[in-house]
């Protein structure tokens, strides 16, 4: 027993090792499987696109670290406001890659920590806005959730299809659709795989906005612009507060509000905001 135990510690260490090193070797290539540009009229919002599309952007390792590296490297961007991930007309992202996952045995998944690092998104200061075209299953559909608006084309499809193949959501399925559309929603959606209209998962409140097709990215920019014109600083203030909605009760809530809006008289931007809307001009933000 001790001698299965050491070989099965040694295999776990192997695998573990070998992702490292898949990983690192991904994050010294220039990237291969997303585009990124900075657009906009002053060049300030970041669009990331996913080019996999042969494989209708399936979230691989490679593809994951890539945006995971992108999306901290923009994070740290001060010509950067705000970020929009997409993908094609086609697929926003069909889910993981399952050829990847086919072979993967219990021990390495559970203590390598499967799929950890996939939740990159979530650590980012800066506003995330998901364009959402087409398919959004799965682990695509969990990206998108993770992002901090959904933006979607009239023609998106959303769901979590991991029941037909004899797993469920590991990025957050189970756990985002239940705090934006309900116990009983997220049980059809996670236990059936059925997926969901555009307009549905908006009025689900799942997706902000619906737009035609070819309007969405577009959107999206437009919605990042608006962000960027903001303080950086107080935005980010704003989304730290919104995102503790899911994490507290009420009360715990209003009070980190208050103390983050409180914090905000200690800043040269609420001082010089309120100053430019007496003397209605523009601000101009030092993000201090």
């Amino acid at each position: 027993m001790m001698r299965f135990s050491s070989m099965l510690v040694r295999n776990v260490r192997l695998c573990a090792n070998a992702n490292q090193m898949q990983v690192a070797a991904f994050s010294s290539k220039a990237p291969e499987m997303i585009k990124v540009e900075k657009v906009g009229e002053k060049q300030n919002v970041a669009l990331v696109k996913l080019n996999r599309p042969k494989a209708l952007n399936a979230l691989c390792a490679q593809l994951m670290t890539e945006l995971s590296d992108a999306l901290q490297n923009l994070d740290t961007d001060k010509s950067v406001g705000a970020i929009v991930i997409t993908g094609s007309e086609r697929a926003f992202a069909a889910g993981a890659d399952i050829k990847e996952m086919t072979n993967n045995e219990f021990a390495s998944t559970f203590s390598g920590s499967f799929l950890s690092n996939w939740t990159a998104v979530t650590d980012v200061k800066k506003p995330v806005i998901a364009a959402v075209n087409g398919y959004a299953l799965g682990g695509g559909n969990e990206l998108a959730m993770m992002c901090d608006i959904i933006y979607a084309g009239e023609k998106a499809r959303f769901g979590q299809p991991e029941i037909n193949i004899g797993t469920i959501p590991g990025a957050g399925g189970t756990q985002r659709w239940a705090r934006a559309a309900g116990k009983s929603f997220t049980m059809e959606v996670c236990l059936t795989g059925n997926q969901v209209s555009a307009q549905e998962a908006k009025d689900r409140g799942i997706v902000s906005k619906v737009f035609p097709v070819d309007q969405v990215v577009g959107e999206a920019v437009k919605l990042g612009e608006k962000i960027a014109d903001q303080s950086p600083l107080i935005v980010q203030m704003a989304k730290e507060a919104v995102n503790k909605a899911y994490e507290l009760t009420l009360q715990e809530g209003l009070h980190f509000e208050r103390r983050l809006f409180h914090t905000t008289f200690a800043t040269k931007d609420r001082k010089e905001g309120m100053t430019a809307f007496a003397e209605k001009r523009k601000p101009q933000w030092e993000s201090k």
